[in-house]
């Protein structure tokens, strides 16, 4: 897997959305009709959020983590035309959970 080449900045982080389940009964349902899944794995991290008192605090989630995220959250981006994974850039504070 190549790496895209966005880079979060403060509390946001980038998600590669895990792809859609296909079913066997062989009914089409086009993209409008489907439930994206709520779920991913985070491919870049933002350094964090600076406080008041200029102090750095580090993300609680890592490059690596399988996540659960809101059904609203985040803007998808394409990276590039050829890569044909979904990708979300959302903040830190749209993760539901890590799933471990």
């Amino acid at each position: 897997m190549t790496m895209p080449k966005i880079k979060p900045l403060g509390k946001r982080i980038l998600v590669k959305r895990e792809q859609q389940a296909t079913t066997m009964g062989g009914i089409f349902l086009p993209d409008s009709a489907q439930e994206k899944p709520k779920q991913g794995e985070i491919v870049a991290v933002g350094p964090g959020k600076t406080d008041e008192e200029g102090k750095l605090h580090a993300l609680e989630v890592v490059i690596g983590d399988k996540i659960l995220f809101s059904s609203y959250a985040g803007v998808e981006v394409k990276p590039e035309e050829n890569d044909e994974n979904e990708y979300l850039i959302m903040s830190e504070d749209d993760v539901l959970a890590v799933i471990q």
